[in-house]
């Protein structure tokens, strides 16, 4: 099988839903030393996105999404480790992400994560339930980039107000990103988040364009 082939196999496993063939594609790839960033990209990524539209337009349920999503990061754990090999990958940037204080969901997050790393990110998930210090002390840690904090309630909306204010006392300087099911634009400029994500693919461009912003300001 070709290179094309094997790389374009890899999008149609997830968007197939089809993770045994994920599995083998991707250790084919490393067999025959094709660039693993490149099968991934090419591959996986625009089989997650393309998935992710259809979850975006409605024309797929998100039980669906989440095995396209279990497929895609099959592949992923198996080709990730392979980069270093083959290419001295930079990050886009680096997230620190999770679901706030009160709320345990963490589906929506979990696939935000996901996304964000197969489009370049190095991301540092802390799980659910998390206070606003647990973000900023992460986000420290690894010298985050971007935070990005989940609310799937109307209550729990709150904490991601709370963050704001946290990394504000602490002076690191990260941009923030919210999203969640009770959570709209108009909150996020009333919270003073730096921005809004309402689906996946709105939390990668989102990320992207608050990576540029602040490559703009160190120019």
């Amino acid at each position: 099988m070709s290179e094309e082939k094997i790389i374009d196999g890899l999008r149609k496993a997830v968007v197939d839903y089809d993770e045994e063939s994920a599995k083998r594609l991707a250790n084919e790839v490393i067999e025959k030393g094709i660039d693993p960033l490149k099968a991934i990209q090419e591959g996986l990524v625009k089989g997650i996105n393309e998935v992710g539209e259809k979850f975006g337009a409605k024309k797929i349920f998100l039980s669906e999404l989440m095995i396209a999503a279990e497929a895609c990061l099959v592949g992923m754990d198996l080709l990730k480790p392979q980069i270093p090999l083959a290419k001295n990958a930079k990050p886009v940037g680096k997230v620190v992400i999770g679901t706030v204080y009160g709320d345990i969901h963490f589906i929506g997050k979990r696939l935000v994560a996901m996304m964000l790393e197969a489009n370049g990110f190095d991301v540092y998930d802390i799980g659910e339930d998390q206070p606003a210090e647990a973000f900023v002390d992460k986000a420290k840690e690894v010298g985050a980039d971007i935070v990005g904090a989940s609310a799937l309630t109307t209550t729990t909306r709150l904490e991601q107000e709370k963050l704001v204010k946290a990394f504000r006392k602490s002076g690191f300087k990260a941009k923030i990103m919210i999203g969640g099911a009770v959570v709209d634009a108009a909150w996020a400029e009333t919270v003073g988040a730096d921005g809004y994500a309402k689906n996946l693919q709105d939390a990668v461009t989102l990320a992207k364009q608050l990576m540029e912003r602040t490559r703009e300001k160190v120019i």
